[in-house]
């Protein structure tokens, strides 16, 4: 990391976002980048393309203006992976994504928000103060991108490069809920997923309002949260899992 910032080596640093360090890092990074996926639907492809560059150019650079300022032996080298775009979706995540359900677990209050917490703690403590660096240096990113600054929002990839993104994003397939829609219903659900649609809505009650709201925040159609809630017995985040899932699949 030395070399990288005394001989402007950044090509070494760039590469180093492509790969975790450890297994225990891949396993909660690549946890957390499939669930962060509901920013894409919820913003656009085209806008979280956009959050994808700004997050991760800025990130990198805080870390190396980091290096020059700590001059910390220690932190030789930093730890590698998507740390930037990682951390930096905590923002949106804190202030966009509603907490659908609360409990108690031996007298602490907890929320379904309350693991991907944890499991972002695990990963920034994961390799010490190397990996504290690129963790937080995310999360500055992703307070920049909120605060609209250099007036980011307003930046546009062309179609095709999002479609890049789009297709270079998760795989999915082998998805048995295809044919659920996300924008609108037109009929176009499979005959199997409709019947089991119609067998959850005589077995149940209709979805409350709050678990529809919860959805309809995030982004997704209305008639579709209701349907998603119906085939996964109200749960919000597997309703939620569900809708991206139909989403990623359409052409």
């Amino acid at each position: 990391m030395q070399r990288v910032y005394e001989k402007l080596s950044i090509w070494r640093l760039i590469t180093s976002l492509f790969a975790f360090s450890s297994t225990p890092e891949l396993i909660f990074g690549a946890a957390l980048l499939y669930y962060f996926r509901v920013f894409e639907r919820q913003i656009g492809s085209n806008k979280y393309a956009v959050f994808i560059i700004f997050s991760t150019m800025v990130s990198v650079l805080l870390q190396i203006l980091a290096l020059g300022y700590i001059k910390d032996p220690s932190l030789n080298p930093l730890t590698s992976g998507p740390y930037g775009l990682i951390f930096a979706s905590y923002v949106p995540f804190f202030f966009d994504i509603p907490v659908s359900m609360k409990f108690r677990i031996f007298g602490l209050s907890l929320s379904d928000k309350s693991f991907v917490y944890l499991a972002g703690l695990q990963l920034l403590f994961s390799s010490g103060r190397r990996s504290l660096v690129p963790g937080l240096s995310g999360i500055l990113a992703g307070l920049l991108y909120r605060l609209n600054t250099f007036g980011i929002h307003r930046l546009k990839f062309p179609e095709f490069a999002t479609s890049l993104f789009s297709q270079l994003s998760w795989p999915f397939s082998n998805n048995p809920y295809q044919g659920l829609p996300t924008t609108e219903n037109n009929g176009s659900i499979p005959s199997h997923q409709a019947h089991q649609i119609e067998d959850a809505r005589t077995a149940t009650q209709d979805p409350t309002e709050s678990s529809i709201a919860a959805l309809v925040s995030m982004g997704f159609d209305r008639s579709a949260s209701i349907q998603a809630l119906a085939l996964t017995n109200y749960d919000v985040n597997l309703a939620s899992n569900i809708l991206l899932e139909a989403q990623a699949l359409q052409p």
